[in-house]
């Protein structure tokens, strides 16, 4: 039986190969037809131009021309993944034999995603061919484009397994003769009006055509945006989708291109870029932006030379070390050359962050007049505060040692950076890398050439970007991480989430570690605030409790990251009321979780408690009467908890809380719970600081008052610092007792945790941009008076001033009570 079950395979096989052959004898009589001829390299068929003829005559714009050239092109590259998927009903029948052409593993290796892929493609023709036939000018086509980038994760699946499968691929037709004829001759039929010409083409060369689409698809966008109008419905998506595509692009490992040669190495191989970009290096002990070039064979560090007014940018080169004499920064290295660096406080860079806002909403005011020089001036400010900004942010060190004995250090924002560049570079290494020298020529040309092949163009300034370009996000984003497979070992593990911010990512919350297994549920919900986010980024870690393996840069144990990914953060997607669910694929490990987004004005809107008898939303007197206290027993618990055992927590009130383990608290809280010290001593220190927070929040009025929130504005903005001492004072005893006592307690507390900021990581203005905003803001009705012009407003004078009150009593001595009430030499001003 299994005889004749092979013999049946087999003869499904020959049956493949022999309609093949029929096919090409029928249709190659009028000549061969190449792939890489103009019809089949996307380029208008004969077909359309003769359908379209008329209308260009009449003066059809340019975008139709495009699209139809671009629909031309997608019914060849689906014709190209169904000549894949030819074969793999036939070899999946042979793989249940005793003697298989490919193994059922081999199949999906070698074949895997195309089938996704193909539908994707297949869907998106279908939908944008009627728009073609039947086009006029209130065709759009925007939201097609759009869902096609957002599906681009297909497209990183099919990248990361790209080299396996073509080694697969290469190795089973060595294996075996009738796959080597079969991958060696797959025909891939024309498109239906060019007489139904067949072309063949080997197995390698279609397995790379997915790579070279998005490219392909990304160049069409450019062109569409081009011309379309910038107020027709169809730009802001079709930019979006761009900028998607354009961030695939940019993270995607290039060393798959062939065609990313740049000169060839001395033995002849060709040198590939494999990936580039911005990092802050640290020379003779200050800050410098250079551009770094990775290659097959060495890293390359160049900084952009200045040129005349428009003059092409050029490149220097600072230095290069082969890979082959690279090492990497170990957990035994010595160096703490960090705390040498220049560093700003944390004050004078969200003092630049504000300036930059300030900065932005003036320029879309004098657009409006139409003064331009006024807005170049502007520009030119705004510009010098956000090259500042990138300057100085980054923190996180990554150290590259050549074996000659010179080490180079750079500051990264992100760990999500540091192991890409590190992943990156170790599997380059992994390969038998000979040492180089290169000639002064040879560097010229080298760097000459990085400047042409980079894939990362602009420093991410405002100024780099287009003036129609999505500003990012404003407000809350709500992330549930639910959980993650994959793991081969049981580990213990956590994530982390970050966000970009004025062009750095700054982390944001991080899930408690789940211990010793392969499949961890975390089901914990973050409240991560967005300022002007464009990505979310979760990183995946394995927890290492060996003291031994300290980094001896900020002596903390270096955690392993076991996979990291992002998502892009579309508005539409995110910001509907319903929870939107989503899979990150990292190194074979998927993470699950969901996300949405709320307004910050949403999220801060207050909502009386229709119930007196809990303490969230009622108003502070009415708590501290019932309770018979100075302060509310929910604000001297979680205070002395984590004094007890948060206080030396790193990022302490920076860092999300998990929101179910606040919402438990909350419900206990409200319905005082007997079991509250047993929940809080159990509970996730991050949850009861989120606990705190979250009752502040939540009052029916902040606890400084609306009534005194415009006089604080003012005294704040005093310059006299006499005068400014005794309004600020005399604000404080303006406000009712219960407040007044409740606040000064939060305040001793918050100089305690300050205390150990070279511990916790949390300095004063830390802590006062934490509650700043949320302790003092202007009442509902003063809200609903403002006009925003901006999102960027959020990070608004208001709120900076906000952070300023609050930072002018933490650094303030220490406030009594009682002689603030007795003490008469502050004068009484009208508030």
């Amino acid at each position: 039986m299994m005889e004749e079950e092979e013999e049946e395979v087999l003869g499904m096989l020959d049956k493949v190969l022999e309609e093949q052959e029929q096919e090409q004898e029928e249709h190659f009589l009028d000549g061969d037809m190449d792939l890489d001829s103009p019809l089949c390299s996307g380029e208008i068929s004969p077909h359309l131009l003769r359908t379209f003829q008329g209308d260009i005559e009449k003066g059809l714009e340019m975008k139709k021309l495009v699209l139809s050239g671009f629909l031309a092109s997608e019914e060849i590259y689906i014709n190209q993944l169904e000549a894949l998927l030819l074969p793999i009903k036939a070899l999946k029948a042979g793989a249940t034999t005793s003697k298989p052409v490919l193994t059922v593993e081999q199949i999906e290796t070698i074949f895997y995603k195309i089938q996704d892929i193909h539908g994707i493609h297949k869907e998106f023709y279908d939908s944008l061919l009627p728009h073609i036939q039947q086009w006029d000018d209130k065709v759009t086509v925007g939201d097609l484009f759009q869902k096609l980038a957002s599906q681009l994760g297909i497209y990183k699946a099919f990248v990361d397994n790209y080299k396996v499968a073509v080694e697969t691929a290469e190795k089973c037709a060595q294996a075996n003769t009738q796959f080597q004829k079969i991958s060696e001759n797959l025909k891939v039929k024309g498109p239906k009006e060019s007489k139904d010409l067949t072309s063949t083409v080997t197995m390698e060369a279609l397995l790379y055509k997915p790579i070279d689409r998005v490219t392909r698809s990304t160049l069409v966008l450019h062109d569409l945006l081009k011309h379309t109008p910038k107020d027709h419905p169809d730009f802001p998506l079709l930019q979006d989708a761009l900028r998607i595509s354009q961030n695939f692009l940019s993270s995607i490992n290039e060393e798959i291109d062939p065609r990313r040669t740049a000169v060839t190495t001395p033995k002849g191989e060709s040198r590939q870029l494999i990936k580039d970009g911005f990092l802050v290096e640290v020379s003779e002990g200050s800050r410098k932006l250079r551009h770094i070039f990775l290659f097959t064979d060495l890293l390359l560090c160049a900084k952009m030379k200045k040129t005349a007014v428009g003059k092409h940018q050029q490149y220097e080169c600072k230095w290069y070390i082969p890979l082959a004499d690279l090492t990497l920064q170990t957990l035994d290295d010595s160096a703490d050359s960090t705390h040498h660096v220049q560093t700003l406080p944390e004050h004078e860079l969200d003092e630049m962050k504000n300036k930059i806002c300030v900065f932005k909403s003036e320029i879309q005011k004098e657009k409006g007049k139409g003064q331009s020089r006024v807005v170049d001036r502007l520009r030119k400010k705004m510009n010098e505060q956000e090259s500042c900004l990138l300057l100085h942010s980054p923190s996180i060190p990554f150290r590259i040692h050549n074996k000659n004995g010179k080490s180079y250090l750079f500051l990264l924002s992100s760990d999500y950076e540091r192991s890409e560049w590190r992943e990156n570079i170790e599997k380059l290494q992994k390969k038998d890398l000979p040492s180089c020298v290169l000639s002064t020529v040879e560097l010229q040309v080298l760097t000459g050439t990085s400047f042409k092949l980079r894939t990362v163009h602009n420093i991410p300034l405002t100024s780099n970007k287009d003036d129609e370009e999505s500003p990012g996000m404003y407000g809350f984003l709500h992330v549930i991480v639910h959980s993650a497979t994959g793991f081969k070992e049981s580990a213990n593990l956590y994530c982390t989430l970050e966000v970009d911010s004025f062009g750095y990512y700054v982390g944001k919350a991080k899930t408690r570690v789940f211990r010793d297994t392969t499949e961890p549920h975390w089901n914990e919900e973050f409240e991560i605030e967005l300022e002007g986010s464009q990505c979310l980024r979760i990183l995946c870690y394995e927890k290492c409790y060996d003291k031994s393996k300290l980094n001896k840069d900020d002596n903390e144990i270096v955690d392993k990251i076991v996979g990291k990914g992002q998502v892009q953060l579309d508005p539409q997607t995110v910001q509907s009321k319903n929870w939107h669910m989503d899979v990150i694929e990292m190194n074979g490990i998927k993470v699950e979780f969901s996300m949405k987004f709320s307004s910050r004005d949403l999220s801060l809107k207050r909502t009386p408690s229709k119930k007196q008898s809990g303490v969230f939303g009622v108003k502070i007197s009415v708590v501290t009467k019932r309770e018979r206290s100075k302060v509310p027993y929910i604000v001297r618990q979680c205070i002395e908890e984590v004094e007890k055992r948060g206080i030396e927590e790193v990022g302490i009130y920076r860092i999300s809380g998990v929101a179910t383990d606040i919402q438990a608290l909350k419900a206990a809280f409200d319905t005082n719970t007997k079991d509250i010290l047993v929940m809080l001593s159990d509970m996730d220190i991050n949850a009861i600081a989120g606990t705190l927070k979250l009752y502040f929040r939540e009052l029916p009025e902040p606890l400084l008052t609306d009534r005194l929130y415009p006089a604080f504005m003012e005294g704040i903005a005093l310059s006299d610092p006499a005068a400014k001492e005794n309004c600020m004072m005399h604000l404080l005893r303006s406000l009712p007792d219960p407040n007044l006592i409740t606040f000064l307690t939060l305040l001793e507390h918050l100089k305690r945790v300050a205390e150990k900021e070279p511990i916790n990581k949390m300095s004063l203005h830390n802590l006062a941009t934490v509650f700043g905003p949320t302790l003092l803001r202007p009442s509902e009705n003063e809200t609903s008076k403002a006009h925003v012009t901006l999102a960027s407003d959020i990070w608004s004078h208001d709120v900076m001033a906000q952070v300023q009150v609050l930072l002018y009593y933490l650094q303030h001595q220490p406030i009594s009570f009682s002689e603030l009430k007795r003490n008469t030499l502050y004068f009484s001003t009208d508030v």
